[in-house]
């Protein structure tokens, strides 16, 4: 398996059948929060390693608490591991300042989470459009164009105009996915996005998911109870001691 830079691979990096080329990697990656009090260090991650190939879709499962969403911000530069290396198309991140990870975000990574997190007094179409705004007054005609495609896909062409609280639970983290998409990034990530809808909603959600995957041949890693959502992904890993296993 090819190394970017010629480096070897850290220990216990989970095998990847084909031969596309990696898009994200940690390198035994740790990470500790210090509680309050005298307490001593909660230690999160210990060594995690992965590997995932450009196009893939990963699913990761494991129980509250066992750092899933902790990982997930660290690949996503939310939060800086403690030590370790993640490296992102082959370039290491360890050296980037706060805006420079800032503008990697906004260029390479989408984000959706538990809670859609949408802008109440802003339109369905407007909430899409948001990450594009980063340093600019207004989306240009392309990106509302894109904006409004993504939207009809998944089946909210009608609803472009309309407020958050006019939509389904649903709907609204369909808009969710939507946002994470409309800037095309090269690795989307996904904190329990099923988690907080019913079981109908949670499998149209799982669906799009998959589609996107599929049609978009976006990278996918997605962190989550659902053992129907992992399911439906192309590899299922688990967080136990604070590592990465496979399910």
């Amino acid at each position: 398996m090819d190394v970017p830079h010629g480096r070897p691979h850290a220990p216990g990096i989970p095998s990847v059948p084909g031969d596309a080329p990696p898009l994200l990697e940690l390198r035994r990656v740790t990470k500790s929060y210090q509680p309050e009090g005298d307490a001593p260090p909660l230690t999160v991650l210990r060594d995690a390693s992965l590997l995932v190939r450009q196009g893939e879709s990963v699913a990761i499962i494991g129980p509250s608490g066992s750092g899933k969403s902790t990982l997930l911000n660290v690949i996503g530069t939310l939060d800086r591991p403690d030590s370790g290396e993640v490296l992102l198309e082959g370039d290491s991140l360890a050296g980037l300042d706060d805006n420079a990870l800032a503008a990697l975000r906004r260029e390479r990574i989408g984000f959706v989470f538990q809670s859609h997190h949408l802008l109440p007094h802003c339109t369905v179409l407007e909430n899409v459009l948001v990450p594009l705004l980063a340093g600019k007054s207004r989306a240009d005609d392309a990106a509302v164009a894109r904006a409004m495609a993504l939207l009809e896909r998944v089946g909210l062409g009608a609803r472009t105009n309309h407020l958050p609280g006019r939509l389904s639970g649903g709907e609204r983290q369909r808009v969710a996915v939507v946002r994470a998409l409309v800037h095309n990034p090269s690795l989307l990530l996904a904190d329990e996005p099923t988690g907080a809808l019913d079981s109908a909603s949670a499998r149209e959600v799982g669906r799009l998911l998959s589609e996107v995957h599929a049609r978009d041949g976006v990278t996918l890693v997605v962190v989550t109870h659902s053992r129907e959502l992992a399911a439906g992904l192309g590899r299922v890993l688990e967080m136990r001691d604070g590592a990465l296993v496979p399910a």
